[in-house]
């Protein structure tokens, strides 16, 4: 029945303005208040969670030296090690993706970082080679579990610009926790033994339950929005720009990893000590920190392929300088920190191009660009170590570094021009 007033002398019903205005909230400001606060809360404990999980990432690299002279292992072997919890870390990445975007993302967003504490922090007890594999592959599972959902809580590409600066402070944490853990890993083992190792959990087996209940639900959103692109039209996506995308990381992916891998055997071999071997690897990570916030913000005000071109152009010779010369001297410290700074601000621009390019599907997109493309960039890293028993570390990594040129070369590729940039600004 339709609603209004009955004016008598014309017979002319008017409309009740009740039936016809929009409902305004009582307070408004009040409510976009509300929202601020709730991104604020959710940036927050993203960015604290996305800290720990990479730390402990980061555990295994400095302790390679000792693990070797425990266990009696070639560089190979070494290799392989932190090449089992790269790929457990990344390749599952976009089901992990597929599954949050279809089912939700708070439980995975949570108890990823959860069960990668609790296993990497566990590797003091394992007294064979395949007890270590067996932990940091069930570590890596957790991480694979939590980049996707963070990454798409992070850029929340629904809400349009702006997308590279939320990544970026997303990624800022991961790079931090990255940071810190080479240094937290022997400051512990030093302390305490390998067996001591397991105290590092504690952090994060207090604190998840509490970013559990600080994230939204998100049964609402899963159950208005629409089913994610089937296999087909992924696969579409990657035979086209997501393809160079997902090379571009994959590049990038391996030029890190090896360095991550080889820079605290390259160390040890020279005559450094563990702890200079783990103070390399902090000053790298740290660097990356500062350089996901550039990228993203980058990533926002000026054409992406051009500045993945520039990014991917520089990080070349910075690495190699920096494997050249070594953390031993001062210009050594400086072209670590350059080349770790180009290497992660290659990110942001990365992730937000993907998930432009299937916006029904960001945990998915970013499982591709990150998950997937950081497993085959890490398979390479079993050929450095190969080639490091043969010709020794520091060779092995030097020869590897010119890879970087495939990234720049996909960069140019004429369709990363086409897609869409939110500033008309170039490089």
């Amino acid at each position: 029945m339709a609603r209004g007033f009955l004016n008598y002398r014309s017979g002319r019903l008017y409309p009740d303005l009740a039936s016809v205005l929009p409902v305004l909230p009582a307070n408004p400001s009040k409510e976009v208040r509300s929202n601020q606060l709730s991104s604020i809360r959710i940036a927050i404990i993203m960015s604290c969670a996305h800290g720990l999980n990479d730390a402990y990432a980061s555990f295994v690299p400095p302790l390679l030296p000792r693990i070797m002279d425990d266990l009696g292992l070639s560089i190979a072997m070494a290799a392989t090690l932190a090449v089992s919890f790269s790929i457990a870390s990344a390749l599952p990445q976009p089901l992990f993706g597929y599954l949050a975007d279809r089912k939700g993302r708070r439980i995975l967003a949570v108890a990823g970082p959860l069960i990668s504490g609790v296993f990497v922090a566990s590797i003091g007890f394992a007294g064979s080679f395949w007890m270590l594999v067996l932990l940091l592959t069930l570590g890596g599972l957790g991480s694979a579990a939590f980049h996707p959902p963070g990454a798409s809580y992070a850029v929340r590409i629904s809400e349009g610009k702006g997308g590279g600066a939320r990544y970026s402070v997303f990624s800022f944490g991961g790079s931090v926790g990255f940071a810190v853990g080479p240094l937290a890993a022997v400051g512990l083992v030093q302390w305490r033994g390998m067996e001591g190792l397991w105290l590092a959990m504690l952090p994060v087996v207090i604190l998840m339950p509490i970013f559990f209940f600080g994230l939204p639900s998100g049964r609402a959103e899963v159950a208005q929005k629409s089913a994610p692109p089937s296999l087909r039209i992924v696969l579409k996506h990657l035979a086209g720009p997501l393809g160079l995308i997902f090379g571009i990381s994959a590049t990038m992916a391996f030029v890190q990893r090896t360095f991550l891998t080889m820079e605290p055997i390259i160390v040890a071999h020279s005559g450094g000590s563990e702890t200079l071997g783990a103070v390399a690897l902090s000053v790298y990570l740290g660097a990356q920190a500062f350089g996901t916030v550039a990228g993203g913000l980058l990533a926002d005000r000026v054409n992406r392929a051009s500045l993945l071109v520039h990014l991917c152009l520089w990080a070349l010779p910075a690495h190699l300088l920096a494997i050249w010369l070594g953390p031993q001297t001062g210009l050594g410290l400086v072209a670590t920190g350059v080349a770790g700074f180009l290497a992660m601000a290659t990110l942001p621009p990365i992730v937000v191009m993907a998930q432009e390019m299937i916006p029904g599907a960001a945990a998915v997109s970013s499982g591709i660009v990150m998950g997937l493309a950081w497993a085959t960039g890490s398979i390479g890293v079993l050929g450095t170590g190969v080639l490091a028993d043969s010709i020794g570390p520091q060779l092995a990594t030097l020869v590897s570094m010119p890879i970087i040129l495939i990234a720049i070369l996909l960069s140019l590729h004429p369709a990363l021009r086409q897609g869409r940039v939110d500033s008309a600004a170039g490089i």
